[in-house]
């Protein structure tokens, strides 16, 4: 019986090996126990079968082979772009320059549209964070050194300090008040030796609003009770408010601003779809056959990293369902895409998705 190998593609320091068969990948960022699954879990690939080694797989070794195949596009490990690497160098500085201040610690906030990697950022320098903490305490496994948080739509300072509690999985009611939650939380951060706190979807607080100017405040005495750098990431904030007003400029004075934008046609467009190609565990894909459309991916993402992973992994996806076990234009177009990215590229002019080149022929 022919066996179905398998070779890791990331294996950052300190972390674990996990195979795509060991787990349902269902992962709650916002608890301590789904963060920690992520910052362990490495994406392992397939080997890739030929056509005889596929053909010679029992049936049940080909469908094992094709679900693990599937599992696999579906979470491609993230592309190290160049907002990724300055947020994580950035993030990894003032974490270090933060380590012994006593008051007025500097942050880092991310802003741009929907699908521009800031997420992604986010949760990969957590992710790079903890794995040099874990570096450097090896042997001390109470140690939370990231919290991960989403600001909750219309969010009150309750509501905020509630998800904290969550992530650290401290129990509260409903008649709990904020005063105690928020001692508790500040208790065990400190215990746990928390460094860096990361709060999501900021966007959803408004400084123009008296709920919202309280939930800064909040964060604020969060920043001041816990000795960590705290980084934001949300949707075009500056247009939002978040630096306007009394508090906005206390903000604008203590957080630098990183601003995650699409990526325009050139080098690094290409180098993100050579990667994303590269990744593929497809038995028929001609390689090449992505850069060389790099021109019509661009035209239906317009740049979006977030638009590329989707199109791209659900490609990838359609053409191990449909056999055909290669990416073509013709199948890219059948793939839909989120909203906005759909009504840019029909309300463009449309262009020859055929690579020039002999690499490879896209249909």
């Amino acid at each position: 019986m022919t066996t179905i190998p398998t070779h890791p593609i990331e294996l950052p320091v300190g972390g674990r090996r996990q195979a795509l068969a060991d787990s349902d990948g269902h992962q709650q960022l916002t608890t301590l126990e789904g963060w920690r699954e992520f910052t362990a879990a490495v994406t392992v690939a397939p080997d890739l079968l030929g056509e005889t080694q596929w053909e010679a797989l029992a049936d049940a070794d080909r469908v094992g082979y094709d679900e693990m195949r599937l599992d696999y596009h579906t979470r491609l490990a993230a592309v190290a772009t160049s907002t990724l690497r300055q947020v994580v160098n950035t993030g990894r500085r003032l974490t270090l320059l933060n380590r012994h201040a006593i008051s007025a610690r500097r942050g880092l906030i991310l802003s741009g549209a929907a699908g521009t990697g800031k997420t992604t950022a986010i949760t990969q320098f957590g992710k790079t964070h903890q794995a040099i903490d874990r570096q450097r305490h090896p042997e001390a496994a109470d140690r939370i050194p990231v919290i991960y948080i989403t600001v909750p739509p219309a969010a009150t300072p309750r509501m905020v300090a509630a998800e904290f509690a969550r992530f650290l999985g401290l129990p509260f009611t409903t008649r709990s008040n904020i005063t105690d939650i928020i001692e508790a939380v500040c208790g065990v951060a400190a215990d746990a030796r928390v460094s860096v706190v990361i709060c999501d979807e900021i966007h959803n607080l408004s400084l123009a609003t008296r709920t919202g100017a309280d939930v800064s405040d909040t964060l604020k005495y969060f920043s001041e009770r816990i000795p960590a750098t705290f980084i934001y990431a949300g949707i075009d904030v500056e247009r939002e408010g978040l630096f306007a007003g009394t508090r906005g400029r206390q903000i604008a004075g203590r957080f630098s601003l990183i601003t995650t934008n699409p990526f325009p046609r050139g080098p690094e467009w290409e180098g993100l779809v050579a990667t994303l190609e590269q990744a593929l565990r497809l038995r028929r894909h001609t390689p090449g056959t992505l850069l060389g459309a790099e021109r019509y991916l661009h035209q239906r993402t317009a740049g979006m990293i977030g638009s590329l992973s989707h199109l791209v992994r659900g490609a990838a996806l359609e053409a191990i369902l449909g056999a055909t076990e290669k990416i073509t234009t013709k199948l890219l177009d059948t793939i839909a895409l989120d909203h906005a990215a759909q009504h840019r590229h029909y309300n463009r002019t449309p262009v020859t998705a055929e690579p020039t080149s002999s690499a490879g022929h896209a249909r």
